[in-house]
């Protein structure tokens, strides 16, 4: 079995995997005597962000509008008929990506890359930051409001950056949350 491209409505990749799933069950396309349709994967990562003092945390799509289908081809690589239609009349489906109009299989190595990324631990969570050390950025909210200074460190188990900033011409840290800078260059 080769994993196959589809690509599909953003924001809608969960509900076109549930909607193939059901209907490969269905239609007996992922039984064991006919196994046409094996997995179909929509990869995630968990993102913890911080607001407020608050800890979220959030799944967001690694390749947002696309899905990926294991399937089991002819012995001359066709995608069978009966698995073609199921999967062009679930909604949300858009197209397979592929060259000359024809769907082809990922290749190993991207497929390898691709279910590395899918069947990544939970442990490993990951924290959404915009900012990198020695960035410019800008204080939008709190006493510093409009005070501009550099990225000097990333307090991720916190959800803090340090910021090194000019406080009567001398150099002065400052720890504030992700959401109270923004680039300078905004």
């Amino acid at each position: 079995m080769r994993f196959y491209v589809l690509r599909v409505a953003t924001n809608k990749e969960d509900k076109v995997r549930e909607g193939l799933v059901r209907k490969a069950k269905i239609e007996g396309l992922d039984l064991d005597g006919e196994k046409r349709v094996g997995r179909v994967l929509v990869p995630t990562e968990r993102v913890r962000s911080m607001k407020g003092g608050v800890k979220k945390e959030a799944d967001r799509k690694l390749y947002p509008g696309y899905v990926f289908v294991e399937l089991e081809t002819e012995a001359d690589g066709r995608i069978p008929d009966k698995v073609w239609f199921m999967i062009k009349e679930t909604d949300g489906v858009g197209d397979f990506i592929g060259s000359g109009g024809k769907p082809s299989p990922m290749t190993p190595k991207d497929q390898a890359r691709m279910l590395e990324e899918a069947e990544r631990p939970e442990e490993d969570v990951t924290l959404d930051v915009k900012f990198k050390k020695d960035d410019r950025v800008k204080v939008r909210e709190g006493p510093f409001e409009n005070f501009e200074g550099v990225v000097d460190e990333i307090l991720a188990d916190q959800g803090k950056v340090r910021i090194i900033t000019s406080i009567f011409g001398r150099p002065t840290p400052l720890e504030l949350e992700y959401w109270q800078i923004e680039r300078a260059d905004q």
